[in-house]
């Protein structure tokens, strides 16, 4: 079963945004059943939560689309299915492997820029963090995401040595992220990158696909090599997955991020037919 999110202004449509997903589905003989995502995310209340997924029939298997959930959201999402009689094939546990940098970073190390980690958002202990890099560059993020478009004030950090920068970018990140902060701020260190980058989609620890980045939807970027990668990711044996890929300056590929494939966006220059038959 595929569960997708319904139209904040229709619950009996799809979201616009995942309809031609759920589409795909149907079309393949797919149940596809619509949750509440505002539900989702306004609370983990019980009652709010198993409201979010009241017209979700029961299922041994279950795929979520849609858009992104803290990994206690969807604690609560699967807690509030598992009551209904639905299995997600991503655990909460999984979930969170994926979501968060540090779940995903120890197996990836050799292939994805050194980074260091707090726990919570403490400034002092961000600067204790970005110490232990030594010196040089560094971007800055949380566990989920960076604030990449607000790059000299809130993600660049042009020297890790560099105190009071450290922790006046930390906090204009702060500021930014507000409620959505996620777990602890990250320090990854900067490496030069060139061109596009490629999303590639895995299942059950095999790639099944490769798209361009939805920033760069007409831009697929080839010649990369997963060898390296690929026993990398299978060994986290998690059941959906996507890594983006870029090249570095001297052509090798890095792994930019892991992020779990529910709550990848997908490219709007691909098929979603093509995501739909490589997952069911």
């Amino acid at each position: 079963m595929l569960l997708v999110p319904g139209d904040p202004l229709n619950p009996r449509r799809d979201d616009p945004h995942f309809a031609a997903q759920a589409a795909a589905a149907r079309a393949e003989g797919i149940t596809v059943a619509r949750v509440d995502h505002d539900a989702l995310t306004r609370s983990t209340d019980d009652d709010m939560v198993a409201e979010a997924v009241a017209r979700v029939p029961a299922a041994e298997d279950a795929v979520y689309r849609g858009w992104m959930l803290s990994s206690a959201q969807y604690a609560a999402f699967e807690q509030a299915l598992h009551a209904r009689g639905v299995r997600l094939r991503t655990s909460a546990a999984e979930y969170r492997t994926a979501h968060e940098l540090p779940g995903w970073y120890d197996a990836l190390a050799p292939v994805t820029p050194e980074s260091v980690w707090t726990d919570g958002d403490d400034l002092a202990e961000l600067v204790k963090a970005a110490r232990r890099l030594g010196d040089g560059p560094a971007v800055l993020r949380d566990y989920v995401k960076s604030m990449k478009h607000y790059w000299s004030e809130a993600a660049y950090l042009p020297d890790v040595t560099d105190e009071a920068a450290v922790e006046r970018v930390g906090a204009r990140f702060r500021e930014l992220r507000d409620d959505a902060f996620a777990g602890g701020f990250v320090v990854r260190r900067f490496e030069q990158f060139t061109g596009a980058e490629a999303r590639t989609w895995w299942v059950g620890g095999r790639c099944v696909l490769t798209t361009p980045h939805p920033d760069t939807p007409d831009d697929l970027p080839t010649g990369f090599d997963l060898v390296e990668i690929e026993p990398l990711v299978a060994e986290l044996a998690l059941p959906f997955v996507t890594v983006d890929l870029v090249r570095r300056t001297d052509h090798t590929w890095r792994v930019v991020e892991l992020g779990d494939g529910q709550v990848s966006d997908w490219p709007s220059t691909h098929d979603p037919a093509t995501l739909v038959t490589a997952l069911f």
